[in-house]
C-alpha cells in the first residue's frame, strides 16, 4: 500500500489515526508485551467512528444515552486506551498509558469493566465482545419502547476480529440478533485475515459475509484504510434499523510497519525499537515516545466533546419528566432495587408456610417470580429453549420480539452461553434485572459468559433447573454431579440451593438484591414439601445455612446437613434418629457462599464442635470439606452422602436407592461413628 498516498489523501485524517498507532506501539514496547497490529491495523475505523459517528461526551463516561462501544477484539486494547486517552475522559491520563499491563494500572492487558470509564464490558476471550453487544442492544429498545426515544435512543457499536467470529459463541450471538432484528447493533469486522499462527486460510475457509447475510444481517464493506470509504459504509449501516449490520472492514495489521505488517509477528508481541522507528518515519511522526503533539491533542479532545450539546439536550429532557417519572426512570437506569421486592417476598412465604404445597422448587421459583414480575417491570427474563423446564414465563410476561419490543420474556434458543453473554450485556446497559434458564448441567455450554458475570461483578441470575439425579430418566449427560462445585468453586459467585418455596422465595430476594455478583439457582425437577412452616420475616437464607430443625431434649449428638432435595431426606433420618433416642439436628446449606461470611460466632453456634456431622446431597463431595472437616470438624467423626461419579438412566427414586441417597443410608452412618 502507498502510505504516502493515504498521508496526502486526508492530511487531519491521518494525523489523528496516525495519534493512535503511534501510542500502542510505544505502551506495547513499554510493558514489553502486548498486541500492537490491531491497533494499528483498525486505527483508521476508529478514528472515523469516534470522529463522526459515535454518539458521546467524554466528560460524562456514564451519560445513560451514550451509544455503546465494545471493544470485542479485547487484545487490541491499546485501541480503546488510546481512545479515551485522546478524547479526553478524565482517568486516562498518560502516565497510565505508560504503565500499560503494569501491577495497579487501570490499562490492563485486556480492556475489563469497572477498571476504567469508557470500557462498556469486559472482553479478551474472543466472541465474548460481540455477544455481550447483542444483549445491550437488546436492553436498548426494550427501553427504548418503555420509556421513549427522548430518553433512550443510541446504538451499540462493536470491533470484532477474525477470532471473534471463529468462536463458537460468535453463530449464537448473530443468530440471536438477525431472528430479533437488532438494527442498532452495527459490527464493525477487522478483516485482516491474520491470527497469531498465521494466515486465516490455515484454519478456516467461512465466507463471513455469507454467513452473516445468511442469519438475517445486512453486510456492507470499506477499505479500512480509507477514511471516505469508512465514513461511506458507517453512514450507510447507520441508514436503516431493520436488521444488525456487519460491516467488513478490509485492513492490514501492523498498518505501515515495513516488515511486520500484514504478517503474525505484527499481532501479539512487541515491534521492537528499530522497526517502531521505520513505522514512525513511514508515518511521518517525528517526537518522542508516547508524544503527541498539541495541535492533534486539541483536535482529539474537541472530538471528545462533540457529544456535550447532546447530553445537555437530554438532561433537560429528563429534568422535564414528573418527579415520579423521574425517580423511576432513575432508579431503572441505575440497576438499583425494587422497594416492593421484599414485602412481596414476606408475603409468599406466609402463605406457603400456612398452604404447605408439595412441588418442585422449578415450579415454586414460577410462583415467586409469578409475584415478583407483576411489580418489577425490570425483571427481564427468558430460557435457552425450555421454557416449560425451567418455569421461567410468568403470565405477565408478553415475548419480546421484532414485533413486540414492550416484551420481557425471551426465546434465546438453544444457545446457553449465547443468552448468559446476552445477559450480561442486558444488566451493562441498564434498565433491567435479566435472569435465564437452562439445565444446571449446562452451565458446562455457559460457562465463559458466567465467569465474566462473576468477573465484572454483575447480578444476573442464572435459574438451573433439574439440578441432580432426581430429573431421572434423561440419564447421565443430563444429571449434573460436579456442577454444584464448579458453581461454588468460582470467586464473586452465589450459589443458591433452597430446599422448598419458602427457601426458594428467600432465594430470589437474595440474588434480585445483589448489587457486585451474579447468583446461580439450582432447581429442582422433583416435587418437594414444605419443610418450613413456621413462618418469619427474617430471610434466613441469607445466613447461609440456618438450623431447620433441632434435636430434642438440647446439645445434639448428630448434625445432619443437606441442601435442595436432599434435605428432605435428612429430615426423615432426623426422625428415625430421634426415634432411637439420638439427638439430631438437621441443617439447611443453601448457600455456602453466604454461610462462610457469617461471624464465627454464629457458624459455631449452627455446627457445634463433637458431634457427627453428615452432609447430604446429591452431587460431589467437594465443595463439603471445608463443612465436615474445618468448622470444628473430625474426620473420623465427618462422612458425606451423596455421589461418588456420574448417574444413570431410571426414575428419581430408583437413582436415590441404587447410589444410597436415603435416610436409611444417613442413619446407619450415624450410628456407626457414634
Amino acid at each position: 500500500m502507498d502510505i504516502d498516498a493515504r498521508r496526502k489523501a486526508d492530511p487531519e485524517h491521518w494525523k489523528l489515526a496516525s495519534a493512535i498507532r503511534v501510542l500502542a506501539m510505544d505502551a506495547v514496547e513499554a510493558a514489553n508485551s502486548g498486541h500492537p497490529g490491531m491497533p494499528m491495523g483498525m486505527a483508521d475505523v476508529a478514528t472515523v467512528l469516534f470522529r463522526n459517528h459515535l454518539k458521546f461526551d467524554a466528560s460524562a463516561p456514564h451519560w445513560f444515552d451514550r451509544d455503546r462501544f465494545v471493544l470485542s477484539a479485547g487484545h487490541g486494547s491499546m485501541l480503546i486506551y488510546a481512545l479515551l486517552h485522546l478524547t479526553g475522559y478524565e482517568q486516562m491520563t498518560l502516565e497510565q498509558v505508560k504503565n500499560f499491563r503494569q501491577l495497579g494500572a487501570i490499562t490492563a492487558g485486556h480492556p475489563e469493566y469497572g477498571h476504567v470509564e469508557g470500557v462498556e464490558t469486559t472482553t479478551g476471550p474472543l466472541g465474548q465482545g460481540i455477544a455481550t453487544a447483542v444483549g445491550m442492544a437488546m436492553a436498548e429498545e426494550a427501553l427504548r419502547a418503555e420509556f421513549g426515544a427522548e430518553l433512550c435512543d443510541h446504538r451499540t457499536w462493536v470491533i470484532a476480529g477474525d477470532g471473534c467470529l471463529m468462536e463458537g459463541i460468535s453463530q449464537e450471538a448473530i443468530g440471536l440478533a438477525g431472528a430479533q432484528k437488532l438494527g442498532r447493533l452495527i459490527v464493525l469486522w477487522d478483516n485482516n485475515d491474520i491470527t497469531i499462527d498465521g494466515r486465516v486460510s490455515m484454519s478456516d475457509r467461512t465466507d463471513q459475509l455469507a454467513r452473516f447475510k445468511a442469519s438475517g444481517w445486512r453486510v456492507l464493506e470499506c477499505d479500512g484504510h480509507d477514511a471516505a470509504d469508512i465514513d461511506r459504509a458507517l453512514t450507510e449501516a447507520k441508514a436503516q434499523d431493520d436488521r444488525p449490520v456487519l460491516v467488513s472492514c478490509k485492513t492490514i495489521i501492523g498498518f505501515g510497519s515495513p516488515n511486520k505488517s500484514d504478517s503474525a509477528k505484527a499481532h501479539g508481541s512487541p515491534l521492537g525499537a528499530d522497526e517502531i522507528a521505520a513505522t514512525r518515519a513511514a508515518y511521518g511522526w517525528d517526537g518522542e515516545a508516547f508524544a503527541i503533539p498539541d495541535d492533534i491533542a486539541a483536535s482529539w479532545r474537541q472530538i471528545g466533546s462533540r457529544g456535550a450539546e447532546d447530553h445537555k439536550a437530554w438532561a433537560g429532557r429528563r429534568d422535564a419528566l414528573s418527579t415520579d417519572s423521574r425517580d423511576e426512570f432513575t432508579r431503572r437506569i441505575e440497576n438499583k432495587p425494587n422497594p416492593q421486592m421484599v414485602s412481596q417476598i414476606v408475603a409468599l412465604k406466609a402463605e406457603t408456610a400456612e398452604g404447605k404445597p408439595k412441588v418442585a422448587t422449578r415450579k415454586a421459583s414460577e410462583n415467586v417470580l409469578e409475584v415478583l414480575n407483576a411489580v418489577m417491570p425490570e425483571n427481564f427474563g427468558g430460557s435457552a429453549d425450555l421454557t416449560g423446564s425451567n418455569n421461567t414465563k410468568t403470565g405477565q410476561m408478553q415475548v419480546f420480539n421484532a414485533e413486540n419490543r414492550l416484551g420481557r420474556y425471551v426465546h434465546y434458543g438453544i444457545r446457553e452461553h449465547g443468552m448468559a453473554a446476552a445477559m450480561n450485556g442486558i444488566w451493562l446497559h441498564g434498565g433491567f434485572n435479566p435472569y435465564g434458564g437452562t439445565f444446571l448441567t449446562f452451565t458446562d455450554y455457559a460457562r465463559g459468559a458466567i465467569r465474566l458475570s462473576a468477573l465484572m461483578g454483575l447480578p444476573v441470575v442464572y435459574v438451573m433447573t433439574h439440578d441432580s439425579i432426581g430429573l431421572g430418566e434423561d440419564g447421565p449427560t443430563h444429571q449434573p454431579v460436579e456442577h454444584l462445585a464448579i458453581s461454588r468453586a468460582t470467586p464473586n459467585t452465589l450459589t443458591l440451593r433452597p430446599c422448598d418455596q419458602v427457601e426458594t422465595a428467600e432465594a430470589w430476594e437474595i440474588a434480585l438484591s445483589q448489587t457486585t455478583k451474579p447468583s446461580i439457582m439450582a432447581l429442582s425437577r422433583q416435587n418437594l414439601p414444605t419443610l418450613r412452616t413456621t413462618h418469619k420475616d427474617e430471610n434466613l437464607s441469607a445466613k447461609g445455612a440456618y438450623v431447620l430443625r433441632d434435636a430434642s431434649g438440647g446439645k445434639p449428638a448428630a448434625v445432619l446437613m443437606a441442601t435442595g432435595s436432599e434435605v428432605e431426606i435428612a429430615m426423615a433420618a432426623r426422625d428415625a434418629l430421634e426415634a432411637d433416642g439420638t439427638p439430631t439436628r438437621v441443617v439447611s446449606v443453601p448457600s455456602m457462599e453466604l454461610f462462610r461470611d457469617q461471624p464465627a460466632a454464629y457458624r459455631e453456634e449452627v455446627l457445634p464442635a463433637g458431634t457427627v456431622r453428615i452432609a447430604i446431597e446429591a452431587a460431589v463431595r467437594q465443595p463439603w470439606d471445608w463443612l465436615l472437616l474445618g468448622e470444628r470438624g473430625r474426620e473420623e467423626k465427618s462422612a458425606f452422602v451423596g455421589m461418588e461419579g456420574f448417574g444413570a438412566s431410571a426414575p428419581a427414586p430408583a437413582l436415590y436407592k441404587a447410589f444410597g441417597i436415603t435416610a436409611d443410608a444417613v442413619v446407619e452412618r450415624v450410628r456407626t461413628m457414634l
